[in-house]
């Protein structure tokens, strides 16, 4: 389900090696912020595209094409858990959408996506 916001950044993550073949960076965007009660929503950039994001700073207006993703996990005890998490397939400068991004397929579900973090 791809879907597309625009934003401020609002804070920026160092990308993050989660296991051997898994790698994120995330960020947080402001949405609403000219509403009484902005929404602070972290997206997620993975693998190749970790870079997508340098080159953009804090307080920067992006737009943003992503997926809405969800899964579940169950634990060694047995225990059900449920996660979402939006991946982000590009993030432009606002007014410049299409560029800045990845024109590829959302990245493929692996097994290293069912770890829970």
């Amino acid at each position: 389900m791809n879907m597309q916001v625009q934003g401020r950044i609002h804070t920026a993550f160092p990308a993050e090696q989660v296991t051997q073949r898994f790698k994120k960076r995330e960020f947080v965007l402001e949405l609403d912020a000219a509403s009484r009660y902005p929404q602070l929503v972290i997206f997620q950039l993975t693998g190749d595209r970790c870079g997508a994001l340098d080159g953009f700073s804090v307080g920067d207006e992006v737009q943003v094409e992503f997926s809405l993703r969800g899964r579940e996990w169950k634990s060694p005890k047995g225990d059900t858990r449920y996660f979402n998490s939006l991946d982000v397939w590009t993030i432009a400068r606002a007014g410049e959408a299409g560029s800045g991004g990845f024109e590829d397929e959302p990245p493929p579900h692996t097994d290293d996506d069912q770890i829970p973090f």
